[in-house]
Protein backbone atom coordinates (compact mmCIF):
# COMPACT_ATOMS: atom_id res chain seq x y z
CA UNK A 1 0.00 0.00 0.00
CA UNK A 2 1.95 3.22 -1.19
CA UNK A 3 1.04 6.59 0.01
CA UNK A 4 2.29 10.20 -1.82
CA UNK A 5 1.70 13.34 -2.34
CA UNK A 6 0.11 15.73 -5.51
CA UNK A 7 -1.10 19.52 -4.73
CA UNK A 8 -3.17 19.55 -1.66
CA UNK A 9 -3.75 15.71 -1.31
CA UNK A 10 -2.72 12.56 0.03
CA UNK A 11 -3.15 9.08 -2.11
CA UNK A 12 -3.05 5.86 -1.11
CA UNK A 13 -2.94 3.13 -3.63
CA UNK A 14 -4.94 0.08 -2.48
CA UNK A 15 -5.36 -3.29 -4.01
CA UNK A 16 -8.29 -5.76 -3.26
CA UNK A 17 -9.11 -9.16 -3.56
CA UNK A 18 -12.52 -10.54 -4.93
CA UNK A 19 -14.00 -13.49 -6.32
CA UNK A 20 -14.63 -13.52 -9.93
CA UNK A 21 -17.87 -15.68 -9.77
CA UNK A 22 -19.44 -14.13 -6.39
CA UNK A 23 -21.55 -17.18 -6.96
CA UNK A 24 -18.49 -19.22 -5.75
CA UNK A 25 -16.26 -17.44 -3.14
CA UNK A 26 -13.46 -19.66 -2.80
CA UNK A 27 -13.07 -20.19 -6.73
CA UNK A 28 -11.25 -17.56 -8.56
CA UNK A 29 -9.73 -14.36 -7.25
CA UNK A 30 -9.11 -11.37 -8.95
CA UNK A 31 -7.67 -7.99 -8.38
CA UNK A 32 -9.69 -4.76 -7.74
CA UNK A 33 -7.44 -1.75 -7.97
CA UNK A 34 -8.87 1.98 -5.97
CA UNK A 35 -7.35 4.90 -5.33
CA UNK A 36 -7.88 6.42 -2.22
CA UNK A 37 -7.90 10.71 -1.99
CA UNK A 38 -8.07 13.02 0.76
CA UNK A 39 -6.91 16.53 1.65
CA UNK A 40 -3.95 16.45 2.56
CA UNK A 41 -5.24 19.07 5.85
CA UNK A 42 -7.27 15.95 6.59
CA UNK A 43 -5.18 13.43 6.14
CA UNK A 44 -5.50 11.87 9.86
CA UNK A 45 -9.25 12.76 10.44
CA UNK A 46 -11.69 9.88 10.34
CA UNK A 47 -14.21 11.77 7.37
CA UNK A 48 -17.01 9.82 5.67
CA UNK A 49 -15.87 7.69 2.05
CA UNK A 50 -17.39 8.67 -0.63
CA UNK A 51 -16.81 5.70 -3.85
CA UNK A 52 -16.86 7.03 -6.98
CA UNK A 53 -17.80 4.73 -9.87
CA UNK A 54 -16.73 5.87 -13.65
CA UNK A 55 -18.79 6.17 -16.64
CA UNK A 56 -18.69 3.10 -19.53
CA UNK A 57 -18.48 0.59 -19.29
CA UNK A 58 -14.86 -0.53 -19.48
CA UNK A 59 -13.19 2.82 -18.32
CA UNK A 60 -11.08 3.18 -15.42
CA UNK A 61 -11.42 5.68 -12.79
CA UNK A 62 -10.24 9.33 -14.24
CA UNK A 63 -6.53 9.51 -13.15
CA UNK A 64 -6.69 13.87 -11.71
CA UNK A 65 -3.82 15.74 -10.79
CA UNK A 66 -4.43 17.50 -7.30
CA UNK A 67 -7.79 18.48 -6.37
CA UNK A 68 -8.66 19.72 -9.53
CA UNK A 69 -12.66 19.54 -11.19
CA UNK A 70 -15.50 18.08 -8.85
CA UNK A 71 -12.91 15.97 -6.42
CA UNK A 72 -11.83 19.52 -5.07
CA UNK A 73 -15.37 19.99 -3.64
CA UNK A 74 -15.11 16.10 -2.54
CA UNK A 75 -12.05 16.43 -0.40
CA UNK A 76 -13.62 18.98 1.49
CA UNK A 77 -15.89 16.98 3.73
CA UNK A 78 -15.00 13.03 2.08
CA UNK A 79 -12.44 10.43 1.77
CA UNK A 80 -12.91 9.28 -1.52
CA UNK A 81 -12.03 6.24 -3.13
CA UNK A 82 -11.84 6.30 -7.00
CA UNK A 83 -12.16 2.65 -8.03
CA UNK A 84 -11.02 1.05 -11.24
CA UNK A 85 -13.96 -1.22 -11.84
CA UNK A 86 -13.38 -4.91 -12.29
CA UNK A 87 -11.41 -5.03 -16.00
CA UNK A 88 -10.38 -1.85 -16.47
CA UNK A 89 -7.41 0.50 -15.44
CA UNK A 90 -5.21 -1.49 -12.98
CA UNK A 91 -8.44 -4.20 -11.91
CA UNK A 92 -6.61 -7.57 -13.36
CA UNK A 93 -7.57 -5.50 -16.98
CA UNK A 94 -9.48 -6.81 -19.34
CA UNK A 95 -8.34 -6.91 -23.52
CA UNK A 96 -6.42 -8.43 -26.77
CA UNK A 97 -3.36 -9.05 -24.37
CA UNK A 98 -4.99 -10.48 -21.62
CA UNK A 99 -8.14 -12.10 -22.74
CA UNK A 100 -6.50 -15.14 -24.27
CA UNK A 101 -5.08 -16.34 -20.91
CA UNK A 102 -8.53 -17.53 -20.70
CA UNK A 103 -8.43 -20.10 -23.61
CA UNK A 104 -11.00 -19.28 -26.71
CA UNK A 105 -13.23 -17.13 -27.36
CA UNK A 106 -16.18 -19.43 -25.47
CA UNK A 107 -13.78 -19.17 -22.17
CA UNK A 108 -13.33 -15.80 -22.58
CA UNK A 109 -17.40 -14.57 -23.62
CA UNK A 110 -17.91 -16.77 -19.97
CA UNK A 111 -15.40 -14.68 -17.86
CA UNK A 112 -16.41 -11.14 -19.14
CA UNK A 113 -20.37 -12.37 -18.40
CA UNK A 114 -19.02 -11.45 -14.84
CA UNK A 115 -18.17 -7.91 -16.03
CA UNK A 116 -21.64 -6.32 -15.60
CA UNK A 117 -22.73 -4.00 -12.60
CA UNK A 118 -24.07 -7.05 -10.51
CA UNK A 119 -20.49 -7.75 -9.71
CA UNK A 120 -19.04 -4.36 -9.51
CA UNK A 121 -21.56 -3.53 -6.47
CA UNK A 122 -20.87 -7.22 -4.89
CA UNK A 123 -17.57 -6.19 -5.32
CA UNK A 124 -18.06 -2.46 -3.74
CA UNK A 125 -19.88 -4.24 -0.89
CA UNK A 126 -16.82 -6.75 -0.60
CA UNK A 127 -14.41 -3.49 -0.24
CA UNK A 128 -16.27 -1.30 1.83
CA UNK A 129 -16.20 -2.99 5.34
CA UNK A 130 -12.14 -3.00 5.02
CA UNK A 131 -12.60 0.63 4.38
CA UNK A 132 -14.91 1.75 6.64
CA UNK A 133 -15.24 -0.55 9.08
CA UNK A 134 -18.64 -1.56 7.89
CA UNK A 135 -20.25 2.34 7.63
CA UNK A 136 -22.12 3.05 5.19
CA UNK A 137 -20.75 4.97 2.15
CA UNK A 138 -22.10 7.81 -0.56
CA UNK A 139 -21.56 6.95 -3.85
CA UNK A 140 -21.01 9.12 -6.79
CA UNK A 141 -22.02 7.27 -10.23
CA UNK A 142 -21.41 9.21 -13.54
CA UNK A 143 -23.25 7.66 -16.34
CA UNK A 144 -22.82 4.06 -16.35
CA UNK A 145 -21.34 4.14 -13.07
CA UNK A 146 -24.78 5.67 -12.02
CA UNK A 147 -26.51 2.31 -13.62
CA UNK A 148 -24.38 0.76 -10.86
CA UNK A 149 -25.24 2.96 -7.86
CA UNK A 150 -29.03 1.91 -9.24
CA UNK A 151 -28.09 -1.31 -8.73
CA UNK A 152 -26.70 -0.97 -5.50
CA UNK A 153 -29.70 0.46 -4.32
CA UNK A 154 -31.83 -2.59 -5.58
CA UNK A 155 -29.22 -5.30 -4.28
CA UNK A 156 -27.77 -4.03 -1.15
CA UNK A 157 -28.85 -0.17 0.13
CA UNK A 158 -27.92 -1.19 3.62
CA UNK A 159 -24.30 -0.26 2.26
CA UNK A 160 -25.42 3.06 1.24
CA UNK A 161 -25.66 6.27 3.59
CA UNK A 162 -26.50 8.77 0.12
CA UNK A 163 -26.54 7.83 -3.86
CA UNK A 164 -25.81 10.80 -6.10
CA UNK A 165 -26.01 10.18 -9.52
CA UNK A 166 -24.65 12.36 -12.90
CA UNK A 167 -26.24 11.29 -16.58
CA UNK A 168 -26.90 7.78 -15.67
CA UNK A 169 -30.23 6.94 -14.25
CA UNK A 170 -31.13 3.74 -16.42
CA UNK A 171 -34.42 2.43 -17.53
CA UNK A 172 -35.21 -0.42 -15.45
CA UNK A 173 -36.59 -2.43 -18.17
CA UNK A 174 -35.62 -1.70 -21.10
CA UNK A 175 -34.45 -4.13 -23.69
CA UNK A 176 -31.33 -3.05 -25.69
CA UNK A 177 -33.48 -2.14 -28.58
CA UNK A 178 -35.83 -0.09 -26.92
CA UNK A 179 -32.39 1.92 -26.11
CA UNK A 180 -31.47 2.41 -29.64
CA UNK A 181 -34.63 3.08 -30.85
CA UNK A 182 -34.60 6.14 -28.62
CA UNK A 183 -30.76 6.53 -29.35
CA UNK A 184 -31.12 7.96 -32.49
CA UNK A 185 -33.44 10.34 -32.87
CA UNK A 186 -31.63 11.94 -30.06
CA UNK A 187 -28.54 11.75 -32.10
CA UNK A 188 -30.02 12.78 -35.14
CA UNK A 189 -31.13 16.16 -33.55
CA UNK A 190 -27.63 16.63 -31.85
CA UNK A 191 -26.34 16.27 -35.55
CA UNK A 192 -28.73 18.89 -36.69
CA UNK A 193 -28.10 20.83 -33.91
CA UNK A 194 -24.36 20.99 -35.08
CA UNK A 195 -24.74 21.18 -39.00
CA UNK A 196 -27.10 24.49 -37.66
CA UNK A 197 -24.25 26.37 -35.84
CA UNK A 198 -21.36 24.96 -38.54
CA UNK A 199 -23.69 24.66 -41.71
CA UNK A 200 -19.83 24.30 -43.91
CA UNK A 201 -19.39 21.06 -42.34
CA UNK A 202 -22.42 19.45 -44.53
CA UNK A 203 -20.57 19.49 -47.41
CA UNK A 204 -17.38 18.54 -45.51
CA UNK A 205 -18.71 15.67 -43.97
CA UNK A 206 -19.55 14.48 -47.26
CA UNK A 207 -16.58 15.00 -48.59
CA UNK A 208 -14.68 12.92 -46.19
CA UNK A 209 -17.27 9.97 -46.09
CA UNK A 210 -17.07 10.08 -50.19
CA UNK A 211 -13.33 9.76 -49.76
CA UNK A 212 -12.92 7.27 -47.40
CA UNK A 213 -15.55 5.36 -49.33
CA UNK A 214 -13.60 5.17 -52.29
CA UNK A 215 -9.74 4.95 -50.53
CA UNK A 216 -10.43 2.70 -47.49
CA UNK A 217 -7.07 4.09 -45.89
CA UNK A 218 -5.15 2.49 -43.08
CA UNK A 219 -3.99 4.32 -40.42
CA UNK A 220 -1.33 2.58 -37.83
CA UNK A 221 -3.61 -1.05 -38.61
CA UNK A 222 -6.47 1.02 -37.91
CA UNK A 223 -9.14 0.98 -41.41
CA UNK A 224 -10.85 4.55 -41.52
CA UNK A 225 -14.19 3.60 -43.10
CA UNK A 226 -17.34 5.75 -43.66
CA UNK A 227 -19.20 4.26 -40.84
CA UNK A 228 -16.05 4.81 -38.16
CA UNK A 229 -16.09 8.49 -39.52
CA UNK A 230 -19.64 8.70 -38.47
CA UNK A 231 -19.30 7.60 -35.41
CA UNK A 232 -17.43 10.67 -34.31
CA UNK A 233 -20.90 12.05 -33.67
CA UNK A 234 -19.79 10.09 -30.15
CA UNK A 235 -18.33 13.83 -29.44
CA UNK A 236 -21.85 15.45 -29.75
CA UNK A 237 -22.79 14.24 -26.55
CA UNK A 238 -20.01 16.85 -24.79
CA UNK A 239 -20.65 20.07 -23.94
CA UNK A 240 -17.91 21.52 -26.46
CA UNK A 241 -18.15 18.11 -28.68
CA UNK A 242 -19.57 19.98 -31.28
CA UNK A 243 -17.10 22.54 -31.74
CA UNK A 244 -14.09 19.39 -31.38
CA UNK A 245 -15.85 18.21 -34.22
CA UNK A 246 -16.07 21.16 -36.26
CA UNK A 247 -12.37 21.89 -35.76
CA UNK A 248 -11.25 18.07 -36.89
CA UNK A 249 -13.37 18.56 -39.80
CA UNK A 250 -11.91 21.84 -41.15
CA UNK A 251 -8.11 19.87 -40.63
CA UNK A 252 -9.39 16.90 -43.05
CA UNK A 253 -7.73 17.54 -46.36
CA UNK A 254 -4.54 18.50 -47.84
CA UNK A 255 -3.01 19.31 -51.50
CA UNK A 256 -0.42 16.34 -52.07
CA UNK A 257 1.45 15.74 -55.47
CA UNK A 258 -0.95 13.04 -55.70
CA UNK A 259 -3.75 15.40 -55.40
CA UNK A 260 -6.21 15.71 -52.07
CA UNK A 261 -5.58 13.28 -49.36
CA UNK A 262 -6.86 13.49 -46.15
CA UNK A 263 -4.16 14.74 -43.80
CA UNK A 264 -2.36 12.46 -41.47
CA UNK A 265 -3.83 15.24 -38.98
CA UNK A 266 -7.59 14.13 -39.49
CA UNK A 267 -6.45 10.82 -39.81
CA UNK A 268 -4.61 10.01 -36.50
CA UNK A 269 -7.19 11.83 -35.08
CA UNK A 270 -9.77 10.18 -36.51
CA UNK A 271 -8.05 6.64 -35.55
CA UNK A 272 -7.77 7.77 -31.75
CA UNK A 273 -11.16 9.14 -31.43
CA UNK A 274 -12.54 5.18 -32.83
CA UNK A 275 -9.53 3.31 -31.24
CA UNK A 276 -11.11 1.13 -28.08
CA UNK A 277 -7.50 0.09 -27.01
CA UNK A 278 -7.59 1.22 -23.70
CA UNK A 279 -11.44 0.56 -23.03
CA UNK A 280 -12.04 -2.50 -25.17
CA UNK A 281 -14.52 -2.97 -22.41
CA UNK A 282 -16.82 -0.93 -23.71
CA UNK A 283 -17.12 -2.71 -26.71
CA UNK A 284 -17.37 -6.07 -25.82
CA UNK A 285 -20.04 -5.11 -22.99
CA UNK A 286 -21.76 -2.50 -24.05
CA UNK A 287 -24.77 -4.07 -24.57
CA UNK A 288 -24.64 -6.68 -22.15
CA UNK A 289 -24.61 -4.04 -19.98
CA UNK A 290 -28.68 -3.60 -20.78
CA UNK A 291 -29.15 -7.81 -20.79
CA UNK A 292 -32.48 -8.28 -17.94
CA UNK A 293 -34.04 -11.41 -19.42
CA UNK A 294 -33.47 -14.65 -21.61
CA UNK A 295 -33.52 -12.29 -24.56
CA UNK A 296 -29.86 -12.32 -26.71
CA UNK A 297 -29.14 -8.47 -27.29
CA UNK A 298 -28.20 -9.51 -30.82
CA UNK A 299 -26.25 -6.66 -31.83
CA UNK A 300 -29.51 -4.07 -31.14
CA UNK A 301 -27.55 -0.85 -31.88
CA UNK A 302 -26.90 -2.36 -36.11
CA UNK A 303 -30.14 -3.95 -36.29
CA UNK A 304 -32.26 -1.28 -35.31
CA UNK A 305 -29.80 1.31 -37.42
CA UNK A 306 -32.26 -0.50 -40.06
CA UNK A 307 -35.34 1.62 -38.75
CA UNK A 308 -33.55 4.62 -39.68
CA UNK A 309 -32.26 4.59 -43.16
CA UNK A 310 -31.13 8.51 -43.47
CA UNK A 311 -28.44 7.34 -41.25
CA UNK A 312 -27.05 4.72 -43.93
CA UNK A 313 -24.19 7.13 -45.29
CA UNK A 314 -23.76 4.82 -49.26
CA UNK A 315 -27.78 6.40 -49.61
CA UNK A 316 -27.04 9.85 -48.30
CA UNK A 317 -23.89 9.99 -51.22
CA UNK A 318 -25.87 8.73 -53.65
CA UNK A 319 -28.48 11.91 -53.40
CA UNK A 320 -27.76 15.29 -52.00
CA UNK A 321 -28.81 15.09 -48.08
CA UNK A 322 -26.49 15.17 -45.40
CA UNK A 323 -24.03 12.80 -43.86
CA UNK A 324 -25.39 11.83 -40.04
CA UNK A 325 -23.32 11.41 -37.62
CA UNK A 326 -23.99 8.38 -35.02
CA UNK A 327 -22.05 7.41 -31.29
CA UNK A 328 -23.02 5.82 -28.35
CA UNK A 329 -23.40 2.61 -30.39
CA UNK A 330 -20.91 -0.45 -31.07
CA UNK A 331 -21.69 -2.65 -34.22
CA UNK A 332 -19.57 -5.22 -35.72
CA UNK A 333 -17.87 -3.48 -37.74
CA UNK A 334 -16.11 -2.19 -34.80
CA UNK A 335 -14.73 -5.64 -34.39
CA UNK A 336 -13.20 -5.58 -38.50
CA UNK A 337 -11.57 -2.23 -38.29
CA UNK A 338 -9.89 -1.85 -35.01
CA UNK A 339 -6.88 -3.35 -34.34
CA UNK A 340 -7.45 -3.61 -30.61
CA UNK A 341 -10.76 -4.98 -31.47
CA UNK A 342 -10.02 -7.46 -34.04
CA UNK A 343 -8.55 -10.15 -31.85
CA UNK A 344 -12.02 -10.83 -29.73
CA UNK A 345 -14.45 -10.57 -33.01
CA UNK A 346 -15.74 -13.84 -31.76
CA UNK A 347 -15.76 -12.99 -28.34
CA UNK A 348 -17.98 -10.02 -28.96
CA UNK A 349 -20.34 -12.74 -31.02
CA UNK A 350 -20.71 -14.98 -28.17
CA UNK A 351 -21.48 -12.23 -26.10
CA UNK A 352 -24.00 -10.49 -28.30
CA UNK A 353 -26.01 -13.96 -28.28
CA UNK A 354 -26.13 -14.78 -25.18
CA UNK A 355 -29.33 -14.96 -23.03
CA UNK A 356 -30.08 -15.48 -19.93
CA UNK A 357 -29.20 -12.62 -18.13
CA UNK A 358 -29.86 -11.74 -14.80
CA UNK A 359 -32.32 -9.23 -13.73
CA UNK A 360 -30.20 -6.18 -12.29
CA UNK A 361 -33.23 -3.81 -10.75
CA UNK A 362 -35.34 -4.81 -8.35
CA UNK A 363 -38.88 -2.78 -8.32
CA UNK A 364 -40.03 -3.19 -5.70
CA UNK A 365 -36.98 -2.55 -3.30
CA UNK A 366 -36.13 1.01 -5.28
CA UNK A 367 -40.21 1.62 -4.46
CA UNK A 368 -39.33 1.14 -1.12
CA UNK A 369 -35.82 2.20 -0.76
CA UNK A 370 -35.08 4.78 1.80
CA UNK A 371 -31.25 6.19 0.76
CA UNK A 372 -31.16 9.76 -0.19
CA UNK A 373 -30.41 9.70 -3.45
CA UNK A 374 -30.17 12.83 -6.35
CA UNK A 375 -29.43 12.52 -9.98
CA UNK A 376 -28.64 15.03 -12.44
CA UNK A 377 -30.71 14.87 -15.42
CA UNK A 378 -29.58 16.44 -18.46
CA UNK A 379 -32.09 17.55 -21.05
CA UNK A 380 -31.86 15.46 -23.88
CA UNK A 381 -28.42 14.06 -23.19
CA UNK A 382 -27.28 12.00 -26.11
CA UNK A 383 -26.10 9.04 -24.32
CA UNK A 384 -28.93 8.58 -21.56
CA UNK A 385 -32.13 9.06 -22.65
CA UNK A 386 -34.15 11.60 -20.81
CA UNK A 387 -37.21 10.34 -20.94
CA UNK A 388 -35.88 6.59 -20.06
CA UNK A 389 -34.22 8.16 -16.96
CA UNK A 390 -37.30 10.54 -15.67
CA UNK A 391 -39.65 7.11 -15.36
CA UNK A 392 -36.40 5.92 -13.55
CA UNK A 393 -36.30 8.56 -11.12
CA UNK A 394 -40.16 8.18 -10.42
CA UNK A 395 -40.21 4.56 -9.61
CA UNK A 396 -37.23 4.93 -6.87
CA UNK A 397 -38.95 6.37 -3.59
CA UNK A 398 -37.85 9.36 -2.22
CA UNK A 399 -35.17 10.60 -5.78
CA UNK A 400 -34.52 14.18 -6.12
CA UNK A 401 -34.05 15.06 -9.77
CA UNK A 402 -31.99 18.14 -11.26
CA UNK A 403 -33.17 18.39 -14.58
CA UNK A 404 -30.84 21.34 -16.36
CA UNK A 405 -29.71 21.97 -19.80
CA UNK A 406 -27.40 24.03 -18.43
CA UNK A 407 -24.60 20.89 -19.13
CA UNK A 408 -24.40 17.90 -21.51
CA UNK A 409 -23.65 13.91 -20.79
CA UNK A 410 -20.09 15.27 -19.26
CA UNK A 411 -21.84 17.83 -16.59
CA UNK A 412 -19.46 16.25 -13.45
CA UNK A 413 -16.22 16.91 -15.71
CA UNK A 414 -17.53 20.00 -16.97
CA UNK A 415 -19.12 21.75 -14.19
CA UNK A 416 -17.10 20.61 -11.57
CA UNK A 417 -17.71 21.22 -7.43
CA UNK A 418 -21.58 23.18 -8.39
CA UNK A 419 -22.31 19.83 -10.08
CA UNK A 420 -21.33 18.08 -6.74
CA UNK A 421 -22.52 20.95 -4.53
CA UNK A 422 -25.90 20.87 -6.52
CA UNK A 423 -26.48 17.18 -5.44
CA UNK A 424 -25.34 17.35 -2.11
CA UNK A 425 -27.84 20.09 -1.83
CA UNK A 426 -30.81 18.04 -2.81
CA UNK A 427 -30.01 15.36 -0.77
CA UNK A 428 -29.35 17.47 2.49
CA UNK A 429 -33.13 19.55 1.60
CA UNK A 430 -30.98 22.37 1.08
CA UNK A 431 -33.20 23.39 -1.80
Amino acid sequence: MNSYRQPGLVLTDRHFTVPLDHTDPGGEQIEIFGREVVAASRAGEELPWLLYLEGGPGFGARRFTGAEAWLGRAVKEFRVLLLDQRGTGLSTPANRQTLPLRGGPREQADYLAHFRSDSIVRDCELIRPQLTGGAPWTVLGQSFGGFCAVRYLSAAPEGLSTVLITGGLPSLDAHADDVYRAAYPRIERKVAAHYARYPQDVERAREIAAHLAEHRPESAGHRLTPEGFQSLGILLGGGSGSHQLHYLLENAFVTTPHGKELSDTFQEAMRTANSFAGHPLYALLHEAIYGQDERATDWAAERVRAEFPQFDAATALKGDGPVLFTGESIHPWHFDVDPALRPLRETAELLATRGGWEPLYDTERLAANEVPVAAAVYHDDMYVDTAHALRTAATIRGLRTWVTDEFEHDGLRAGGPRVLDRLLALVRDEV
